[in-house]
């Protein structure tokens, strides 16, 4: 989802990489790519949490809470 939305290549992506300073998103991206995450998943991702994405990893672990928060653990 972070490579078609972002228009990278699967090298430019891995845990670390920083989605605005190493692939320019600005944060109109970001938000369009949380509402990507949050439909294509069918979850809710707080503020909070969303507030906390600017790697790869961040947003891994912020699809994962939206999860975990929707099976109710």
């Amino acid at each position: 989802m972070i490579r078609r939305h972002l228009h990278v290549t699967d090298r430019d992506l891995d845990m670390r990489t920083n989605l605005a300073g190493d692939l320019g998103a600005d944060s109109l991206a970001l938000v369009e790519l949380t509402l990507v995450f949050e439909e294509t998943f069918d979850i809710d991702i707080t503020d909070e949490e969303a507030g906390r994405i600017r790697t790869v990893r961040d947003a891994i672990l912020a699809v994962e809470a939206g999860l975990r928060t929707q099976r109710g653990e």
